[in-house]
């Protein structure tokens, strides 16, 4: 997964909880900006204790998993 995916997810995830970026950026004391940039995928320097921050607010927990090395399903889909 790449910083855009990854971004990407974050967003969705923070939407489903009905959780605007301002009331984010407001709890966490994260600025709208860096949260907007992180979601879009246009900023590669926030920190992991951000990234940790905003996910264990929405109640999501960050895990590795080793590579597999074939495609994923959504790989496949997203490659057509």
């Amino acid at each position: 997964m790449d910083l855009k995916k990854f971004g990407a997810h974050m967003a969705q995830l923070r939407k489903e909880k009905k959780v605007s970026q301002e009331q984010l950026s407001r709890d966490l004391s994260i600025s709208r900006a860096t949260i907007s940039s992180l979601e879009n995928g246009t900023s590669s320097d926030v920190g992991i204790k951000k990234i940790l921050h905003i996910l264990d607010y929405l109640g999501y927990e960050l895990t590795c998993k080793e590579k597999s090395p074939f495609p994923t399903f959504e790989e496949l889909r997203d490659a057509r």
